[in-house]
C-alpha cells in the first residue's frame, strides 16, 4: 500500500535539504558558482527580501554562504537561515540609510547661509568668520593638504610682516627691500595695484597696501589653515544631526536582537538534532 505521507511530499518540501547538500558539496570543490542561485530559486523569503534595484547576486552569495556554514537539515532550519540572511540584508540597508542621512546633514551645514559652523569651531578665536571661506574646500582637504596650506600661510604672513617692519624702519632703500621681502604672489599683486594706479609705487603706498590688504588676508589664511581640523570636526559633528538617526538606531537594535534570537534558534535545533 502506498505511503500517503510520502506521496503528499512535493518538491518544495524536500528542496531545502537538497539545496543545502548541493551548496556543501560545491564548497568542498572550491566555490558556490554552480549552485548559489538554488538558494534564491527555492527560497521562501528570498524573492521578497531583495528589492528590484538591489543586487540579487550579492544576496545569493550571502544566503549560499550561510547555508554552507550552518548546513540546515529540513524546512525549519532552512527558513531560519533565510531569516538570518534577510536580517543581515536589512542591516545593510540601515547603513546605507544612515550614510544618506549624514550626507544630507553635511550638505545642509556646509551650504548654510545663516549658521556657519566656522565661528563655532573655535569659539574663543578672535576674528574667525565664515566670510570669504570655502567650507566644502576645507572639508575635503586631507592632512597633507592642510599641512601644506598652513606652511604656505605662515611663510606668506611672515614675509608680509617682515616687509612691514622694513618700511617702519625706513631708509633710502626701504621700498625696494620691502618689495623683495614679499612672496612672489604678493609682489605680483602689488605690481598690479601700482600699474592700475590703485596705490603709488612708494614706501608709503606699499605700507598702506600691506596694512589694509596683505596682512589681514595673511592673518585670515593662517587662521583658516591652523583651524581647518577643528572646522572639519565641527562641521561633521553638526552634520550628523543625531536626532535624525534615532529611528534608524532603534531599528538597527531591533534587527540585532532578531539576529541573536534567530541564530540561537538555529544553534538550538542543531544541538537537538545532534543529541
Amino acid at each position: 500500500m502506498p505511503n500517503t505521507e510520502a506521496e503528499s511530499m512535493n518538491e518544495q518540501s524536500v528542496m531545502p535539504l537538497l539545496v543545502a547538500q548541493d551548496v556543501a558539496l560545491a564548497a568542498t570543490k572550491g566555490g558556490y558558482d554552480a549552485v548559489r542561485f538554488n538558494a534564491l530559486k527555492h527560497g521562501i523569503l528570498s524573492r521578497l527580501t531583495v528589492l528590484a534595484h538591489e543586487d540579487q547576486n550579492e544576496f545569493a552569495d550571502l544566503l549560499a554562504a550561510l547555508i554552507e556554514e550552518h548546513r540546515p537539515a529540513g524546512m525549519t532550519e532552512r527558513h531560519l537561515i533565510e531569516e538570518l540572511a534577510a536580517i543581515i540584508w536589512r542591516k545593510r540597508r540601515v547603513l546605507l540609510a544612515e550614510g544618506a542621512a549624514i550626507n544630507r546633514g553635511l550638505r545642509s551645514v556646509a551650504h548654510s547661509q545663516h549658521d556657519s559652523p566656522i565661528p563655532a569651531a573655535a569659539p574663543f578665536e578672535r576674528g574667525l568668520s565664515k566670510e570669504g571661506r570655502d567650507l566644502p574646500d576645507l572639508l575635503t582637504a586631507n592632512p597633507e593638504e592642510i599641512a601644506e596650506r598652513r606652511r604656505n600661510a605662515e611663510l606668506d604672513l611672515t614675509a608680509t610682516r617682515k616687509a612691514a617692519a622694513i618700511l617702519r624702519k625706513g631708509g633710502p632703500n626701504a621700498y625696494a627691500k620691502a618689495r623683495r621681502a614679499l612672496i612672489q604672489e604678493s609682489r605680483d599683486w602689488w605690481d598690479e595695484q601700482t600699474e592700475e594706479e590703485e596705490y603709488p609705487a612708494t614706501a608709503a603706498g606699499l605700507a598702506q597696501f600691506i596694512r589694509k590688504t596683505l596682512e589681514p588676508i595673511g592673518i585670515r589664511m593662517e587662521q583658516e589653515a591652523r583651524l581647518t581640523p577643528a572646522i572639519q570636526v565641527q562641521t561633521l559633528g553638526e552634520g550628523l544631526q543625531v536626532h535624525r538617526l534615532e529611528k534608524l538606531n532603534r531599528y538597527e537594535t531591533h534587527l540585532d536582537r532578531k539576529f541573536e534570537r534567530t541564530l540561537a534558534m538555529i544553534l538550538k535545533l542543531k544541538q537537538l538534532r545532534g543529541g
